[in-house]
């Protein structure tokens, strides 16, 4: 199993089977690093706008791992092992229910790509704990459940009707 830098477990063999269509890649299938970043490498940027900014993997000829600055980052905010998603409120500091955990680290076995996905930090703990897969079929932590039905609550209660009759006690003004 692929490892962090400080030798604890990633969840994975392969990080490339856990990653999508590279960020960088526009549905017309440009590669946008290349238009945005040409300072960052000229030469794949010369490249690139020699072919009209055709990105390569999507005409076919390479794979994800060969390119350079291939970066995927998951975007759907439920963790990808357990399926628990995420319940954020605005202006508040409470911790997130959910991580970014990457797959991949800059090492000298591979180029440095960025793959992350989203995990619950219940289930980010056990995958570092050396005993999980990001591919398990999980189902969430009971105090995962818990936690995200709080926030539910709390939403709920946000959401309520309350009249300004409700609100203020009235009998003491009554006429």
């Amino acid at each position: 199993m692929k490892k962090t830098p400080s030798g604890t477990a990633v969840g994975v063999e392969d990080p490339y089977e856990h990653a999508g269509v590279c960020d960088y890649a526009t549905g017309d299938g440009k590669c946008r690093y290349a238009f945005e970043f040409p300072e960052q490498d000229r030469e794949f940027a010369a490249e690139r706008r020699a072919e009209e900014f055709r990105c390569p993997v999507a005409d076919g000829d390479w794979a994800w791992a060969d390119c350079p600055h291939y970066r995927c980052r998951q975007r759907d905010r439920e963790c990808v092992r357990c399926g628990l998603e995420e319940r954020r409120r605005a202006h508040d500091d409470e911790r997130p229910l959910l991580e970014e955990h990457h797959l991949a680290y800059d090492s000298d076995e591979d180029v440095g790509h960025e793959i992350t996905v989203y995990l619950c930090r219940w289930c980010h703990a056990k995958v570092h704990d050396s005993w999980a897969r990001v591919d398990d079929d999980a189902n969430p932590d009971p105090d995962a459940i818990a936690a995200a039905e709080s926030r539910r609550s709390d939403e709920q209660s946000e959401l309520g009707f309350e009249s300004a009759a409700e609100r203020f006690d009235t009998e003491d003004h009554e006429t």
